[in-house]
Order: structure tokens, then sequence, then C-alpha cells
């Protein structure tokens, strides 16, 4: 689960630190130049590495926050009125979407959307320039095929399969309230099966779930960790976890899935924004982008020049859904959705 306490990047950078920037062809040392306070809705690794190098190779002092997309949504509605954010970095497109729609980010066209792939441009376009895709990855399950073959289970290849009676128990997902890859889980559902198809799968699904997180990142870590067998998550989280010897393995549904969109936006109102969208245009950089797997996070880079490690997930070999971004993250359609899930299933018993 996501660390949720602020933190301000002042720890002597570390060899791994040092590779990444020299990799990148930063120096150090670099005169004060202001401060920036960010909300990171990616994995705690990817957070602290983005803003350690940040802070300095430039000498701006980094502030940050590391939530999930939900709760990153609900922070920076509740503090509209007097903002204490100036970028959110990160997390499930929908909710960045949402804030565009609310009027919560500014309007900001960069000078590098050119060198964008499509999906991130189109990302921009959608919101009016108030937010900006940053990486993308597909929605699917995370397995431990130790405990699947200790309790003589099969690897779930479809939706369907998740609902058989032998996984009961042995499922996790996030809560769709506070996480954005479970709302994303429920869009995808939504478009490949109706929405009344889907919700009647969500309430068969929930009889196998034994708990709900509210982080997207704590299903597959529990699946990592021997805590549950099966999870329903973005593939991506699940070699970093692999590297650190755990076992755990990912698998997209035969049937067709979604991806996310990880976004980036600029917050209305906050008090740093010039030194907010130099940060933006940073983090737009191939260099910048490719830290990403240095930090053992393996989605697909926005910035076409930036280099794919072999451990991302090849896109060519999935089956996926055509995902309608913009028609989903409208902020009532969030809410309608959501508001049927906990009425028609997570208010029933397990």
């Amino acid at each position: 689960m996501l660390n949720r306490n602020p933190v301000t990047v002042k720890e002597p950078m570390n060899k791994k630190l040092m590779a990444v920037a020299a990799l990148a062809g930063l120096s150090f040392g670099a005169a004060a130049q202001g401060q920036v306070n960010i909300i990171c809705s990616v994995q705690a690794e990817w957070c602290n590495m983005i803003s350690t190098v940040y802070a300095r190779t430039t000498g701006v002092k980094v502030n940050v926050s590391m939530k999930g997309s939900g709760e990153a949504l609900a922070q920076i509605i509740a503090e509209k009125e007097n903002p204490k954010t100036d970028i959110w970095f990160g997390g499930t497109g929908d909710p960045h979407l949402q804030a565009a729609e609310q009027g919560l980010t500014i309007e900001y066209k960069s000078p590098s959307l050119p060198q964008l792939h499509e999906w991130a441009q189109q990302q921009a376009r959608q919101s009016n320039y108030k937010t900006v895709g940053i990486y993308s990855g597909p929605l699917g399950f995370g397995y431990n095929p130790e405990l699947l073959a200790k309790k003589k289970l099969a690897v779930p290849r479809t939706w369907a399969d998740l609902t058989r009676p032998e996984y009961k128990g042995d499922i996790q997902v996030a809560n769709p309230a506070s996480s954005g890859t479970a709302y994303t889980m429920i869009a995808t559902l939504v478009q490949l099966m109706g929405e009344d198809k889907a919700f009647e799968y969500l309430k068969g699904l929930h009889k196998n779930v034994s708990a709900y997180s509210r982080s997207g990142t704590g299903p597959i870590k529990a699946v990592a960790r021997g805590e549950t067998a099966v999870s329903i998550s973005f593939v991506h989280d699940g070699p970093g976890e692999k590297m650190q010897g755990f076992p755990v393995e990912t698998i997209t549904p035969a049937d067709g899935t979604g991806a996310e969109i990880g976004s980036m936006s600029i917050i209305k109102g906050s008090r740093n924004q010039d030194v907010a969208k130099k940060f933006y245009e940073w983090a737009l950089t191939p260099a910048a982008q490719e830290m990403a797997a240095a930090a053992r996070q393996f989605q697909v880079p926005s910035n076409k020049a930036a280099k794919v490690d072999a451990r991302v997930p090849d896109f060519k070999k999935i089956r996926f859904i055509n995902y309608d971004y913009a028609k989903y993250g409208a902020s009532a359609e969030r809410r309608r959705l959501i508001s049927r899930w906990e009425k028609e299933v997570n208010s029933l018993p397990r």
C-alpha cells in the first residue's frame, strides 16, 4: 500500500540514484530554485527516485505526499479553496480527467506534446490540456504460482474464471472508491460485458474476494507475499515484486481488458506554478521517464524516444477493449458507477 505520509527529500543520494542521474546526463550541486509540492500516485520507489534526482539536479526543494489516485483526487477537491499541492504525478488517468472537468487543474499545452505517443496526446486533448499521459499499462491478474499449486488451483485466464467457487477467499482487489485501479476494472467490465451483466459479474466475484484494499498496488503485494492467491492488478506491478524474489506472475484476460493512461496535472491556484511547469517538462523527457524501470516500474513510457524495458508488457500480445477514456473519466459517471458498486456489490455478504 502506498505510504500516505508527506516526505521532504533531504537524505543523501545513494549509489543507485547517482547512477540513474549519470545515465540521464544530469549533474549535481545546483543552486536553490524554489520548491514544488507533489502528490505522487505511483509506487513509492519511483516517487522517491524522481523527487530525489530532481531535487539534487535542480536545487528545487521537493515535498512529496504519496497517495493512490482516488485519495489524491479527494485531497485536491478538499483543498480547492487553498491548494497545498502544485503538481499531481501519476495514477490512473480517469481521476485526472475528473479533476480537469471540475476545474481543479490548469490548462498547460506542453511544447513536448509532439514527442509523445498518440494516446498521451489524446489524454491532453480531451482534457483541454489540463492533464497529459505519462505512461500506460494493462489491467490483468497477478497470481502466486506456489500458492496456486499448493491449493491445486489453475491459473485464471479469463474474467469468468475468477467467479469459479474454488477461488473463494483467494482473490484480492482494491476498493474503487479509493483506487483508480479498481475503478478501471469496473469501467473495463462495463464496456466489455454491458453494464447490467458487468454488475452481475461483480456480485459473483464479490463472493470470492477476501479483502478490498485502499490502494491498487495492495492486492499484488499480498499475492507476492503469499497472503492471497490471485489479484486484479495492473500487470506492470508484477515484475518489480518478482525482482525482489517474490513468487508472482501476471496474465491478461484472454477475453479482453482495459489499460490505464497514467497522467500528470498542475493544480489550479497552487503556489509554485512556474516551478511546477518546469518539473512537468522534465517529467516528459525520455531520461526522466526511463527512471520508472530503474525503480522497478514497467509501464510503457509516453515519450516515444524513451527506451522501453524488456519487462514492460508487450501490448501487441494483449487483447484490449476500445476503452472510452472520455466517458469513464467523467465525474458523474465515476460517481454513478462507484455508488452502484457500493449499493449492489459491496453491501453483500461474502
